[in-house]
C-alpha cells in the first residue's frame, strides 16, 4: 500500500492517546456501556432468524432446513409457527431497541464528560500559558479552538465516532457467521474489500487536508473579526468599514469553496461506497441463488446471508456519511492538542513552595531580558529596592520600564540572572502565590463584566462588603459607584466601557488596595486622564502605596520628584539611580530628561529643589 495512505494514521494515535487518560477514568460508565452493547449485539445477529424460519418452515421450502433444533415446532400448525415467528421479531428488535438506547445514552454521557473535562482542561491551560505566547496569538483563533474546535470535538464524538465504533463488533460478530454458514459466499461478500479501501483511503486523506485547511482559514477568520470588534472606534473613526468588509468577504469566500470542495469529495466517496456495496450484493445474491437452486442452502440461510451482509456494511456506508465531519473533527482535535501541548515558557519549577507574606525587598541581581535572542530589552541590571520604598522608573520609550515590573510579577523570566524578594529567588514560589503577594494597577485597565463589587473583590474573594466598601472609599470611588443605578451591584460592561476612564482606573485602585500586598506596581495609572480625574486618581494612590514598596512606571513631574529612587532605564540599562535632588545635579541623562519634558519645572527646581520634593 503506498505511505501516502498511512499519513492518517499518526494523527488518529496521536488523538486516541492524548485523550486516553480522560477516557479511562470513566471506567464503570465504559463497562455498562460495553455490556449494552454487548446484547444489543447479540439481538442484533438474532434478528434475521425469525424470518429464515419463516422461509424454511411455514412456508415449507423444498430444501430442508440447514438447523433443526426447533423441535418443538414440527407438529405445529403453520399459522403458530408463523404467530410465534412475528412475536419474536417484536421481542427481539424491542429488547435490541431497549440495549440500543442504553449503549447509545451512556456513550454520550461518556463522550460528554470527557469533552467537558477537555474544555475546562484547555480553559485553565489557557490562562496559564506565559504571556509571551499570547502576545503572537490570535485572540480570535483561540476563541475559535476552545468553543467551536471543543464543541465540534464533542458533537462528532458523540453523534458520529463512537456509535461507528460500537458497529465494529455486530460487524465481527456477521462476519464470522458468514463464514460458518457459507465461506465461499462470504468470501465473494469481501472481494470489493481491496477497491472499498483505496477508495475510501485517498478520498479521505483529501477531506482530512481539506477540513485542516477550512479549520485554520475558520480560525483567521474568528481573529480577523475580533480584531475589527475590539477596535470598533478606530475602525469607525478611520472609515475602515469597507476594508474590513472587503477582508471579511474575501475570506468567506475562501472558506466557502473549501467547504464544497469537502462536500463534493464526501459525496463523491458516499457514491463509490454505494456503487461498490452494490456490486458485493449482486455478487453474492447471484451465486447464492445458484446454491438454492442447486440444493446446497435453504432459501432462508440465503435471506440471512444477504441481511448480515447488509448490515456487516453499514458501517462502512456510515463512515462514507460522516468522512466529513470526522475529518473536521480530527483537524479541530489537532488544533486543541497542539494548544494543550504548547508548554508555558514561564511556569512553576518542581520543587517551587508557596511564597510567604513578603517584606517588600526587591532586588535584581544582573537581569538580563530579551524576547529575542539577538535584542536584549534589559541587560545587566542591578538594583537594590528596600522594604516601603517609593520607586519610580523613568526613560524614553522602549526602554524597557513594563518590562522590568513584568520581571517581578514573573510575566517573563530573565533570560541571565534573577530577581528577588526578600533574598529569595522568585523562580522558588509558585506562581499563584507570588502574585497573590502584589497589587497591580495598569494604564490600561481592564475590568470584567460583572458587578462592580465583583470586579474589585476578584484580588480578594474572601473580602467583606465593609471590607470593599473601605477599599473603595481609600481609591476615591465610592461616591461615584453609589451613583450608579444599583450601586455596588451595578453589571459593568465588557471592559468597564461604560465607566469613564478615571472611573476604570479608581476601581482598579481600588481592587489594589483591597489585596493587602507588600508590593504595588503602577504602570502609567494616569495616562489619558483630565486633571479632575487625575488628581482624585493621585490622592488615592498616596494613600494606598503607603507603607508598600511600590514600583511607579510614569511620566508624571510630581511622582518623580518624590520618589525615595529614581532608576533611568536606556537601552535596556540603568545609566542612573538616585533621588531626584541627587540626580539633578550630575546633569546627566535623567536631568537632560528632565530639562526637556518639564522645562517650567526646571527653573523652579534650579530655584527651589525641595519645594518639588515635597
Amino acid at each position: 500500500m503506498p505511505p501516502k495512505l498511512y499519513k492518517p494514521l499518526p494523527s488518529t494515535w496521536r488523538i486516541c492517546r492524548f485523550f486516553w487518560p480522560q477516557v479511562r477514568q470513566h471506567r464503570a460508565l465504559i463497562l455498562s456501556s460495553l455490556a449494552a452493547l454487548l446484547g444489543e449485539v447479540v439481538l442484533r445477529l438474532l434478528e434475521p432468524w425469525p424470518l429464515k424460519f419463516i422461509f424454511d418452515r411455514v412456508l415449507h421450502s423444498k430444501q430442508s432446513a440447514r438447523w433443526n433444533f426447533l423441535t418443538a415446532f414440527d407438529n405445529a400448525d403453520a399459522t403458530t409457527l408463523l404467530t410465534w415467528a412475528a412475536l419474536s421479531v417484536v421481542a427481539i428488535t424491542g429488547l435490541r431497541a431497549l440495549f440500543s438506547y442504553w449503549s447509545t445514552i451512556g456513550f454520550a454521557q461518556l463522550g460528554n464528560r470527557i469533552l467537558t473535562e477537555v474544555r475546562q482542561r484547555l480553559n485553565r491551560h489557557l490562562q496559564y500559558l506565559s504571556l509571551s505566547f499570547h502576545t503572537k496569538a490570535r485572540t480570535g483563533d483561540l476563541f475559535v479552538r476552545v468553543t467551536n474546535d471543543v464543541g465540534l470535538l464533542q458533537d462528532v464524538t458523540v453523534a458520529a465516532l463512537l456509535p461507528t465504533l460500537a458497529k465494529v463488533l455486530v460487524v465481527a460478530g456477521m462476519l464470522g457467521l458468514m463464514f460458518w454458514m457459507n465461506w465461499r459466499l462470504a468470501l465473494l461478500s469481501l472481494s470489493v474489500l481491496p477497491l472499498l479501501w483505496f477508495r475510501t483511503a485517498h478520498l479521505s486523506k483529501r477531506i482530512g487536508e481539506t477540513a485542516r485547511k477550512q479549520r485554520r482559514r475558520q480560525g483567521a477568520l474568528a481573529a480577523t473579526t475580533a480584531e475589527m470588534i475590539g477596535a470598533i472606534k478606530t475602525v469607525q473613526a478611520l472609515s475602515l468599514q469597507g476594508t474590513f468588509a472587503q477582508t471579511m468577504t474575501n475570506a468567506s469566500n475562501k472558506d466557502l469553496k473549501q467547504d464544497l470542495q469537502g462536500k463534493r469529495l464526501s459525496a463523491n466517496l458516499g457514491r463509490s461506497v454505494d456503487l461498490l456495496l452494490a456490486v458485493a450484493t449482486a455478487l453474492v445474491l447471484w451465486y447464492g441463488a445458484r446454491l438454492v437452486m442447486a440444493g446446497r442452502m435453504t432459501a432462508g440461510d440465503l435471506l440471512v446471508f444477504l441481511a448480515y451482509l447488509k448490515f456487516a456494511y453499514r458501517p462502512i456506508q456510515d463512515f462514507s456519511k460522516y468522512t466529513a465531519r470526522l475529518a473536521k473533527a480530527s483537524a479541530a482535535a489537532e488544533r486543541v492538542i497542539d494548544l494543550l501541548e504548547h508548554v508555558p515558557e514561564v511556569r512553576d519549577l518542581p520543587g517551587a513552595v508557596p511564597a510567604p507574606a513578603f517584606s517588600g525587598r526587591v532586588q535584581f541581581d544582573a537581569v538580563t531580558f530579551a524576547y529575542d535572542e539577538h535584542k536584549p530589552v534589559l541587560n545587566a541590571l542591578d538594583v537594590d529596592i528596600q522594604p516601603g520604598q517609593q520607586v519610580a522608573v523613568v526613560g524614553p520609550s522602549g526602554s524597557g520600564k513594563s518590562t522590568l515590573v513584568s520581571l517581578i510579577l514573573r510575566l517573563y523570566d530573565p533570560t541571565k540572572g534573577c530577581v528577588r524578594i526578600d533574598g529569595q529567588d522568585i523562580r522558588g514560589f509558585t506562581l499563584d502565590s507570588l502574585r497573590s503577594g502584589m497589587s497591580v494597577v495598569l494604564q490600561d485597565t481592564c475590568l470584567f463584566a460583572a458587578s462592580v463589587r465583583d470586579n474589585i473583590a476578584y484580588a480578594a474573594p474572601e473580602a467583606s462588603p465593609d471590607e470593599i466598601e473601605a477599599a473603595a472609599r481609600l481609591a476615591n470611588a465610592h461616591e461615584f459607584i453609589m451613583a450608579l443605578p444599583q450601586g455596588y451591584a451595578t453589571p459593568l460592561a465588557e471592559r468597564g466601557m461604560t465607566l469613564s476612564h478615571g472611573e476604570r482606573q479608581r476601581l482598579a485602585i481600588a481592587r489594589a488596595a483591597i489585596r493587602r500586598a507588600s508590593i504595588l506596581i503602577l504602570d502609567e495609572p494616569t495616562t489619558g486622564l483630565d486633571k479632575k480625574n487625575e488628581r482624585a486618581v493621585l490622592e488615592a494612590l498616596d494613600r494606598v502605596r503607603q507603607g508598600r514598596t511600590t514600583f511607579l512606571v510614569t511620566h508624571d513631574l510630581n511622582q518623580i520628584v518624590r520618589a525615595d529612587l529614581i532608576i533611568y532605564l536606556e537601552g535596556g540599562r540603568i545609566l542612573e539611580q538616585g533621588t531626584h535632588a541627587q540626580l539633578m545635579p550630575l546633569n546627566g541623562h535623567y536631568a537632560s530628561l528632565f530639562k526637556t519634558h518639564w522645562p517650567q519645572a526646571n527653573v523652579a527646581f534650579m530655584q527651589a529643589p525641595s519645594a518639588l520634593a515635597s
